[in-house]
């Protein structure tokens, strides 16, 4: 379902207002002193979480964002506060970036945490959304869409509850069973609940939930509000690491999007890798594409391209404020049509999905041309976010931004991994130890790592070359175009077309025959844009790419080998204890690399997840010890 942002409206006395619920979104009498007495006050907050390495808040109905942002700064400035704040938030009708800067102003204390918000506000599409603040110390993850839908996919363990939906009397839905029972399961041990509501419905729903109820005196006008605390025993524990060190074999794109997201969370990494630099495989290339994919059923490819584009776009935004050397330019993406039919199911799925234009939307043949540049083969889907991005900048990027936390080893090659005790270690040819830890993360790209007890995984070595034309004034292309094979503006005075796929070839040389499929796909699209010197001269790269059979990265908890017999679920496999495994990108490895990392990296310290628990589950590598599995390949790509 198409998001419905909220519109701006204030009632009579000024207060914000929703005409679609008719109610307001906070009490006349100063919406930030009742965040402060109901949810903070209601939760015994900031005492609760200080001593704590996380805390973790969940709150329904995230509005205008004034309850996170009183947490935030109420977290900001105890010096006893935990580690990390994770705050989750549901809203089925977010505001724009520009409505919420405006409704802000009325608290000019929370200027600079605004100011944080809104520079990290997402695209508004529906699915979830991590946005990294304060360093990394504080982590919002907004559920974009209805709570009824969203609440059951969220993976998490959460030590207070901000109840603060609209009136049960205007939006029942939010005040229902069904989200009391998920309260109950997200419940930590010892978890504590708020709402300015004392409605009976309210209390008998906490108590379903496990919840003991009290009444405390309540904000301005209301005489009572409720808080809660967990008493039932809780079933699910995760008891975060305290040994924070880890090995990640591939300094490529994923084992630095790994390396850098433990370094931010305090852990020691040691990052190995064979070759004299990172980036030096499929990471290598000079400029990579940057885009989702679109589907007229949404499926999962398409969802997690989603998530995963727009959390790259961030990352890479992140890391250029920090003063980090990412090469990328954000000139928008055309995916131009591949015939009559494909150009009605692109129509077909803007007009059913309603992206926001800012997402995608479709282009028609003239407007195309305009966008490129350069005569278009036909309109097709533009992706305004859309980007070439330098691989290697990334990489060296990310393992800067990990600082004295993450040691490189370069040069290195690992002739076995091993057990011994608590920690797996990685041994040299010599028998030597390169280093060791309780947790092990492969991340070696097309290159197979065998250990022993694990099950080997179905990826494909596909060879990938990329050909490289001379730029010059005769053919300016102003932003990049897809559709059989891609091409980008210039980099460094080269375009970039490619790139052809062959899981049979492992040769390292370039191709004369590949460098002519490439030139034909840009023909294609591109009608005179090569010419016969491009034809003549042969320059690129090859580099090899691991891909999964289902078009989806793994990244989660090792299988062991006699995998899982019979059963259909994921939770039913055995794992191999402290390994994980990222890999199978594909030809997607810019999009897929910063969610994976994020989502591994929540994995291993119990956070709440970035993503829904049916997309997390589509990226467990387990997935390929079910039985049936090989069915489950049926994800369009385009």
């Amino acid at each position: 379902m198409p998001l419905i942002p909220a519109r701006l409206a204030r009632a009579e006395d000024g207060t914000l207002w929703s005409a679609h619920y008719d109610d307001v979104y906070h009490a006349a009498a100063g919406g930030l002193e009742q965040a402060r007495h109901v949810f903070l006050g209601g939760n015994d907050l900031p005492t609760r979480w200080r001593g704590r390495d996380a805390f973790a808040i969940l709150e329904t109905g995230f509005g205008c964002g004034l309850n996170f942002l009183a947490t935030w700064s109420a977290w900001h400035d105890d010096p006893a506060r935990c580690a990390r704040l994770h705050y989750v938030s549901v809203e089925k009708h977010p505001f724009s970036r520009d409505d919420l800067r405006e409704i802000h102003r009325n608290w000019p204390e929370l200027a600079p945490l605004s100011a944080g918000l809104l520079a990290a506000w997402p695209t508004l599409v529906s699915g979830f959304h991590r946005l990294d603040l304060d360093g990394g110390r504080v982590s919002l993850t907004l559920l974009l869409g209805d709570a009824l839908d969203l609440l059951p996919q969220l993976r998490a363990s959460i030590d207070a509850f901000y109840l603060d939906g609209f009136a049960p009397s205007k939006n029942a839905a939010l005040w229902s069973p069904n989200v009391f029972r998920q309260v109950g399961r997200l419940a930590a041990a010892g978890a504590t609940a708020a709402t300015w509501s004392v409605a009976a419905a309210v209390r008998d729903g906490l108590a379903e939930a496990g919840f003991a109820c009290t009444r405390r005196p309540g904000f301005a006008t209301k005489r009572e509000m409720l808080t809660a605390r967990r008493e039932r025993k809780v079933m699910h524990r995760f008891d975060a690491p305290t040994d924070r060190r880890a090995l990640v074999i591939g300094a490529g794109i994923a084992g630095s999007g790994c390396a850098q997201q433990l370094a931010r969370r305090g852990w020691d990494v040691d990052l190995i890798e064979q070759a004299d630099a990172p980036a030096r495989g499929a990471s290598g290339n000079l400029a990579g594409v940057l885009r989702p994919v679109l589907s007229l059923d949404d499926n999962r490819l398409s969802r997690l391209t989603r998530a995963a584009f727009l959390h790259a776009r961030r990352h890479l935004a992140r890391l250029e404020r920090d003063g980090h050397a990412v090469r990328w330019r954000p000139c928008g993406v055309l995916q131009l049509a591949r015939d009559a039919r494909h150009e009605i199911t692109q129509r077909a799925t803007i007009e059913r999905h309603a992206y926001p234009a800012d997402y995608a939307r479709f282009a028609e043949r003239e407007e195309a041309t305009y966008l490129l540049g350069h005569l278009a083969s036909a309109g097709g889907w533009h992706f305004p976010g859309g980007a070439w991005v330098n691989p290697p900048s990334v990489v060296h990027a990310n393992i800067a931004d990990g600082g004295t936390r993450i040691r490189l080893h370069l040069n290195t090659d690992i002739s076995s991994v091993a057990r011994e005790g608590d920690n797996w270690q990685a041994v040299a040819a010599d028998g030597t130890t390169i280093a060791s830890a309780p947790v092990l993360v492969i991340a070696t790209g097309a290159d197979t790592l065998r250990i022993q007890g694990a099950m080997a995984l179905p990826l494909r070595r596909g060879r990938g070359q990329v050909s490289l034309l001379r730029a010059h004034d005769g053919r300016a292309l102003n932003c990049v175009v897809t559709r059989r094979g891609y091409a980008t503006p210039a980099v460094d005075g080269w375009h970039c077309a490619g790139a052809t796929f062959d899981a049979n070839d492992t040769s390292t040389a370039l191709a004369q025959a590949d460098h002519a499929v490439n030139l034909a796909h840009l023909e294609a699209m591109l009608p005179g844009f090569s010419d016969a010197a491009d034809a003549q001269a042969l320059h690129g790269r090859v580099g090899f790419r691991p891909a999964s059979p289902d078009k989806r990265p793994m990244v989660g908890s090792l299988p062991c080998a006699h995998g899982a017999g019979a059963t259909t679920a994921l939770w039913k496999v055995e794992r191999l204890p402290g390994v994980l495994v990222v890999n199978g990108f594909g030809a997607r490895g810019l999009v897929w690399s910063a969610l994976c990392g994020e989502l591994l990296a929540a994995q291993l310290e119990g956070e709440p997840l970035p993503l829904e628990g049916e997309l997390a589950d589509a990226l467990d590598p387990a997935r390929f010890a079910l039985h049936g599995a090989r069915r489950d390949c049926s994800d369009g790509d385009e």
